[in-house]
């Protein structure tokens, strides 16, 4: 029997970590060769697109792609990571904060923004992960970055009574670019109403093409999962062009083919049927392979 090769959407439950799903999913299918598109904390849930064997050479397209989620934030109370985990830093009375006065908030934080990310992120400095630098009693500010930010939807506002401080708990959708933190969106959006806010609940319900419909739930992963293969996955995220056999097998041994006008500047996706051949960019008129399946 051969290895498994394809994407799989694995519903990430809550408590473990990106790399701990990668963990599970390389016992369940017994393969080593496995990855993950788009980090998800320990205490986030939803769609974790994982690439098994040479599909994990798709990765970095995927990951590149918007992501949606489900959210609750809880403005009123500040804490160190902006989420739930977190040390609080800090109570603000949000009991005369109204639904019109987020509503309004959070306009600033629509369209393209520049986002300063957590402080407790995965993002380095110095060779060294922000989150490890805090844990020393490092005081880390880091520079903020571009993100697109395409829908912030306020659903549901309530008022509740968290140990003796009245708070507004608040459920959004948010569609972002990748690498955009939802926890700073909390955060930020908590600072503008000048209460504070963090996040208490993140569900990722699709990424780029791939949502809650695809996903499995990481217990049921075994050998007989039906993986979504390269090419499907591939004519999902990117533009993609048939071949001839003869050019499948001139690009499988590397040479650049003419480029097809129809297929824009790429990344594009180059299939033989239901077999992805390789994925390339335009470059003075010819194919720049990046990935070439064999």
């Amino acid at each position: 029997m051969s290895d498994p090769v394809g994407i799989l959407v694995i519903d990430k439950p809550v408590g473990i970590t990106s790399h701990g799903v990668v963990g599970r999913v390389r016992k369940a299918l017994g393969i080593r060769k496995v990855g993950h598109a788009g980090t998800l904390d320990p205490d986030a849930t939803g769609v974790l697109v994982v690439g098994v064997g040479p599909a994990t050479r798709l990765l970095g397209y995927l990951a590149a792609s918007d992501k949606a989620y489900a959210s609750t934030f809880v403005l009123g109370q500040s804490t160190l990571t902006d989420d739930a985990a977190g040390d609080t830093l800090g109570w603000v009375d949000a009991g005369d904060v109204t639904r019109a006065d987020v509503e309004q908030a959070m306009l600033a934080f629509t369209g393209s923004i520049e986002q300063r990310p957590s402080s407790v992120s995965a993002i380095k400095l110095a060779g060294k992960r922000a989150y490890d630098l805090v844990r020393t009693g490092e005081d880390v500010v880091l520079a903020t970055r571009p993100v697109t930010v395409s829908a912030f939807d306020l659903i549901d506002v309530r008022a509740e009574d968290r140990q003796g401080h009245r708070v507004k708990v608040v459920d959004v959708r948010v569609v972002c670019s990748a690498g955009t933190y939802v926890r700073a969106l909390a955060r930020d959006l908590g600072h503008a109403l000048g209460v504070g806010g963090h996040v208490v609940a993140l569900r990722r319900t699709s990424s780029g093409a791939f949502s809650l419909d695809d996903a499995v739930a990481l217990g049921d992963v075994s050998p007989e999962t039906r993986l979504l293969t390269p090419a499907d996955a591939a004519r999902r995220t990117l533009p993609s062009v048939e071949i001839s056999r003869d050019d499948v097998r001139r690009a499988r041994h590397g040479v650049q083919l003419p480029w097809p006008p129809e297929a824009g500047a790429g990344p594009v996706a180059f299939l033989d049927g239901d077999d992805l051949v390789g994925v390339a960019q335009e470059r003075s008129g010819r194919t720049a392979w990046s990935v070439v399946f064999a």
